[in-house]
């Protein structure tokens, strides 16, 4: 489980957009690799709605968003197509562009600390990795199961 501070740990998986090579696809980028319990729950489907509207607000800030579960690809596709159909809080028809990271092995999940098991054995804890230029953790943000995220916050201002 990395530290703040230390290289964020490698790895490779097959995702929604195409295989990662991590960190070495990213070189060069900021990136925030984050975690969510399941597909097709409420909070984590409102929090990849707010992730998706806000691509181009990253990409503005050399920073790419990577999501993770435990969930397999074919139900991160059939999700991220329902999203497609959604509309929450003024968001409507959000494609999701940004990789998803299949991890039903929780190999990812168990290298980042994601699988708590006070939380569950099966699901990842909502956690939030920043990742700088060089492969370098900067911030480490863990929230519970049935905690959802705020976007509203001055990180992006």
């Amino acid at each position: 489980m990395p530290l703040i501070g230390d290289k964020a740990p490698s790895f490779e998986a097959v995702t929604t957009q195409d295989p990662v090579k991590f960190p070495e696809d990213y070189a060069g980028k900021w990136v925030i690799l984050f975690s969510h319990p399941a597909d097709f729950t409420p909070v984590c489907t409102t929090e990849f709605m707010t992730f998706g509207s806000m691509i181009d607000e990253f990409k503005a800030l050399n920073t790419e968003l990577l999501g993770l579960s435990v969930d397999s690809i074919y139900s991160h596709v059939a999700w991220l197509r329902k999203i497609q159909e959604l509309e929450w809080n003024g968001k409507k028809h959000i494609n999701v562009t940004f990789p998803l990271i299949e991890d039903i092995r929780m190999e990812v999940a168990n290298k980042y600390g994601m699988i708590q098991p006070g939380q569950s054995n099966t699901q990842a804890v909502r956690a939030v990795f920043v990742i700088d230029p060089n492969g370098v953790v900067r911030t480490i943000l863990y929230y519970p199961l049935s905690t959802g995220r705020n976007f509203d916050g001055p990180q992006l201002r």
